[in-house]
């Protein structure tokens, strides 16, 4: 018996000494290294930090696959069109981040997709503009040199002149300082691009091609590396690794519907108490109003100075106390929105796939059908409200808050004017059909702020929009100066209902609106003036019931 349990006890411990060296010799395998091309300047998928270092969605993604598959990444960051020609001629095993196409299917093998991205032809605001990429036939168009969008204008638009450039912010710059006609360009890397170098005149205008699907790219002779690559991507799909790494560079969206119930929740509890203060501030004026009404004239005139600081110093202090509050929610209401509408958008074409293999597909209790006509307007709907949230709070700080100190500038009125049309030109075609607008030839000029007073114009003429009682009722804008030239006279007119004589004198004050049952405010007269003021001008008005209402804004002129 003693001689069977020696026995066993060296052959157990065999087996530990042969498992050992099998995992010691495991351990000592060297891994695959993997030379990977990416491109250092297309955010936030892939693209070089502050100290020079790769990051971005794609790059974060590859190393999770190579850590998954056993893989060593030799990441190479530089131009997109040094990438591809380094794929092409055996630089580089793989391209992390290609858009696939079936010209390039050819001579490339593809791994499944890992992002879909959409293109977008982006314009300067004041230069030409185009509804279809048809259209710019005769344009110059600006595109990434050897980008996927290089290869669709090649193919399909020969006629266009095709402007190459080697980094998509280098095309956007080409375009914001005035050169060239459009830019053909991914549309989430222009937006974070266009925002971090401050490229305010640029616009997209449309979207020409579906969304392209962007996956890892190599050479026939690497066809193995793709499948590990699929492989690697299909396990951090389904382990949610994928998801944590989109949630990282582009912000979460499954739980957006969580978030907009609370924050609807918070929104709502916190307009109830500013109803309540506000009700409580109106029953205190009303109750002071009385007891003046019983004094002498003198007296009455204090009272009422006494209750205008009162109710400025309760405002200040409710928008000190609320605006910020309320921002946070509709901040993030308007970061998220665009977001899920471009998820949507993208999502789009397979559903349809799916509803063509499923009739009769529904999503949340609704058949997809009706989704698809309703969730643009829904989307809409929601835009419109977190943007009408916003303009009341600024609208409550600008009237409380003191003028900042500004950087004002030599403004031509005419084009200020211009600009506010432009942006109120729905609402004017549908309130009149008779409109018209007369500037001073002479372009006169004024020191000040010019989305300041943009913002004063675009008052005066929504206001007279909505005296307007039929569309045959006309509305006139006008620009000119007075006899001796020193003042500029900036007039809104209308042939609406008019005011009555009485309200004429208190248009500017704070809360006071003649459209209350309309959801007026009484704020936007209120802030008008006091820009106006800031700019030493005047803001006065002349009305007669049924006759209609003359707005007019003064300002000194420069020399």
């Amino acid at each position: 018996m003693r001689t069977f349990i020696l026995w066993l006890m060296t052959v157990l411990v065999s087996v530990s000494f042969a498992h050992a060296e099998t995992r010691t010799t495991l351990s000592n395998t060297p891994k695959r290294v993997v030379h990977i091309a990416a491109d250092y300047n297309y955010p936030p998928y892939e693209f070089l930090d502050e100290e020079g270092q790769p990051a971005g969605y794609t790059v974060e993604l590859t190393y999770a696959i190579a850590e998954t598959m056993g893989l060593d990444i030799d990441l190479t960051m530089t131009d997109w069109q040094s990438a591809y020609t380094g794929l092409l001629d055996g630089t580089y095993d793989v391209l992390q981040n290609i858009a696939y196409s079936e010209e390039r299917a050819k001579h490339i093998f593809f791994s499944s997709p890992h992002s879909i991205v959409s293109q977008s032809l982006f314009a300067r605001k004041d230069g030409p503009h185009v509804d279809d990429i048809s259209e710019v036939s005769g344009y110059e168009v600006i595109v990434q040199n050897a980008s996927i969008m290089h290869e669709y204008l090649k193919q399909n638009f020969p006629e266009i002149t095709i402007i190459p450039a080697p980094t998509h912010s280098a095309a956007l710059r080409l375009l914001a300082s005035g050169k060239h006609d459009f830019a053909l360009t991914a549309n989430s890397p222009s937006l974070y691009l266009s925002q971090e170098m401050g490229l305010s005149n640029l616009e997209p205008i449309a979207r020409p091609v579906a969304g392209q699907r962007l996956s890892y790219g190599a050479l026939p002779v690497n066809e193995d590396l793709m499948a590990l690559f699929s492989e690697g991507l299909a396990i951090l799909k389904n382990t949610g690794r994928q998801q944590e790494i989109y949630n990282k560079w582009f912000g979460t969206l499954d739980q957006s519907k969580t978030q907009w119930k609370k924050l609807g929740q918070y929104a709502f509890y916190t307009i109830l108490a500013l109803l309540f203060i506000l009700g409580g501030i109106m029953v205190w004026n009303s109750m002071l109003r009385k007891e003046v009404e019983r004094r002498s004239e003198q007296i009455k005139a204090q009272q009422e100075q006494l209750i205008q600081a009162d109710k400025m110093a309760s405002l200040g202090v409710l928008v000190s106390g609320v605006a910020h509050e309320i921002n946070n929610p509709t901040g993030l209401l308007m970061l998220n929105l665009p977001i899920l509408r471009s998820a949507w958008e993208d999502a789009l074409p397979y559903l349809d796939e799916v509803e063509q293999e499923h009739a009769g597909l529904s999503l949340g209790g609704l058949s997809y059908q009706r989704l698809k006509a309703e969730i643009p307007y829904l989307l809409d709907e929601m835009q419109h409200s977190t943007d009408r949230i916003r303009n009341i709070v600024n609208d409550l700080k600008d009237f409380a808050r003191e003028q900042p100190d500004e950087i004002w500038q030599e403004v031509n009125i005419n084009q200020v004017v211009e600009t506010a049309v432009r942006l109120v030109d729905k609402s004017l075609r549908n309130a009149t059909e008779d409109f018209t607008l007369h500037l001073d030839p002479r372009n006169p000029k004024i020191l000040g702020n010019p989305q300041r007073l943009e913002q004063v114009i675009i008052n005066l003429v929504l206001n007279a929009c909505d005296a307007l009682e039929n569309k045959t009722q006309a509305l006139t804008i006008s620009t000119s100066l007075n006899p001796d030239q020193s003042e500029l006279l900036l007039a809104v007119e209308d042939q609406g209902c008019g005011i009555d004589q009485q309200a004429l004198p208190r248009l500017t004050d704070p809360f006071f609106t003649t459209k209350r049952e309309t959801g007026g405010t009484g704020l936007g007269l209120s802030v008008s003036a006091g820009i106006v003021k800031a700019h030493k001008g005047r803001l006065s008005f002349e009305s007669s019931v049924g006759k209609g209402t003359v707005a007019i804004a003064s300002f000194p002129v420069l020399p």
